[in-house]
């Protein structure tokens, strides 16, 4: 893999990201899903459709924060052979063809550590990803993994919860690049409604935090993301997104449809990003 040379620092990037006088759209995607070849179309399509971040998922056999939509969509990509190296692979890919954007690696602490934290950020770094994000690191045990993210300035994404209030302030405090507020109790999913504690939780955390914020879990219509758009500068589409990408497969699948299958999953795209 060879040293991408548009690379800058991981948070100059993101800050740039968020410099924008409107919410920051940040899309959610499996690496591999629903193959490795339509990965670089989706992420490239999802620029096109004016998407700020991209984070890019790495499939993982025990994904204890996601719903049984990326667990499914998970499980497709490792049937396709979809490792933490290969998803580097496809990240590279993505800037080789043109993809400027930043891109969050999302995955579990299990993969990191059979990789090597040491060589996933070197690799991180050469395949032109600005940033990690590991659900189930505690931030209590996450010395090492920061430690590594201020030597190649690829920040360590935070995540707060309703279940975090009285850690905000501590959590905040260490924030880089960005900090995930999680809209929900449970794991990720397209829901409905959002809970009416919302606006003071977002509030408290925006207070708090010397980075910018995003919201995630359970977005998946405008009009949710028109109701977290006074309190946060970007929110987090993952479920609903996969599931528009399932719809979208078997065009995605062939070479052939596969522009006409890019151009439904667009469509869904600017439709969430007219409410910002």
């Amino acid at each position: 893999m060879t040293q991408n040379p548009s690379i800058v620092n991981g948070n100059q990037r993101i800050e740039q990201a968020f410099a924008k006088k409107r919410q920051a759209f940040i899309p959610f995607i499996t690496a591999g899903f629903p193959d490795p070849e339509s990965t670089v179309a989706l992420a490239l399509a999802l620029e096109e459709a004016g998407c700020d971040i991209l984070e890019l998922g790495v499939p993982y056999s025990d994904p204890l924060a996601d719903g049984p939509t990326i667990q499914s969509a998970s499980a497709e990509a490792l049937r396709h052979g979809v490792t933490i190296g290969r998803v580097l692979e496809l990240a590279g890919e993505m800037r080789n063809r043109g993809l400027t954007i930043p891109i969050i690696l999302f995955t579990y602490y299990n993969p990191v550590l059979a990789y090597g934290a040491q060589k996933l950020f070197s690799e991180m770094e050469k395949a032109g990803i600005d940033g990690i994000l590991i659900p189930d690191l505690p931030f209590e045990e996450a010395g090492e993994v920061e430690s590594l993210s201020d030597k190649y300035g690829l920040p360590l994404i935070s995540l707060v919860a309703p279940t975090s209030r009285q850690r905000v302030k501590l959590i905040a405090s260490r924030a880089r690049g960005f900090l995930y507020c999680v809209s929900s109790l449970g794991v990720t999913g397209a829901r409905s409604s959002l809970g009416d504690h919302l606006a003071s939780f977002l509030s408290e955390v925006r207070e708090a935090s010397p980075v910018p914020v995003a919201v995630g879990f359970g977005i998946a219509s405008r009009e949710q993301a028109e109701q977290v758009a006074p309190y946060s500068d970007g929110f987090i589409v993952g479920s609903a997104l996969i599931e528009k990408i399932r719809e979208a497969s078997s065009l995605l699948l062939a070479e052939e449809t596969r522009a006409e299958g890019l151009a439904a999953v667009k469509t869904f795209v600017k439709q969430l990003q007219s409410a910002v």
